[in-house]
């Protein structure tokens, strides 16, 4: 059992297996428009900008206790996600971590640099759904973004952080978002 443990990375540094799901959402300046309630008889106006300046959130979750990570780079490439990591690594140094996420460019790199309590897995390719960072980015865009337009990147960037901290302030929420049975099921701490 002990060989089991030290295979895994278990030990008492890290004495506990968190399982996480990993993304990154693209946001910016260029507006998507959706629908919106109006009064009968009234055509809403919704303002709309086509300049294409973009950021990028990181994501990681851990749907069984809604615990989430994130921030907000400029770039989605191999130093970016090495942020990323580093980040999550720090965030939960006591335990490790199991990573999943898509199989992205920078997410393969070799240049990618992991830290010591992270084990990444790839999703199969071609299939966001079984991500559930894809419902953060939803959520977001819903209750942050949903028909507004923005100045700057500053305002984008500043809506993006208050979005993703108001999300991870509130565990409960992450987790009924994220918690896919399926996940919860297979989960150690789970269902």
């Amino acid at each position: 059992m002990e060989a089991v443990k030290e295979e895994a990375g278990l030990n008492e540094n890290h004495p506990n297996v968190r399982v996480m799901f990993c993304d990154e959402g693209r946001f910016g300046l260029i507006d998507a428009m959706s629908g919106c309630w109006a009064p009968p008889g009234v055509r809403p106006e919704i303002p709309m900008k086509f300049t294409r300046q973009y950021l990028y959130g990181f994501c990681a979750v851990s749907p069984v206790d809604g615990r989430m990570v994130s921030l907000v780079l400029p770039w989605a490439n191999t130093q970016a996600m090495s942020v990323f990591l580093d980040e999550v690594s720090r965030t939960f140094a006591n335990d490790l971590v199991l990573l999943y996420m898509d199989q992205a460019g920078w997410h393969k790199s070799r240049g990618l640099e992991i830290p010591g309590n992270i084990r990444i897995e790839f999703v199969p390719p071609y299939s966001p759904e079984l991500n559930p960072v894809e419902h953060i980015w939803d959520e977001l865009r819903e209750k942050w973004f949903k028909n507004r337009c923005f100045a700057d990147l500053e305002q984008v960037e500043e809506q993006l952080c208050e979005g993703l901290k108001d999300l991870e302030d509130n565990p409960d929420r992450v987790a009924g978002i994220t918690g896919f049975p399926w996940i919860l099921t297979a989960t150690p701490g789970g269902n």
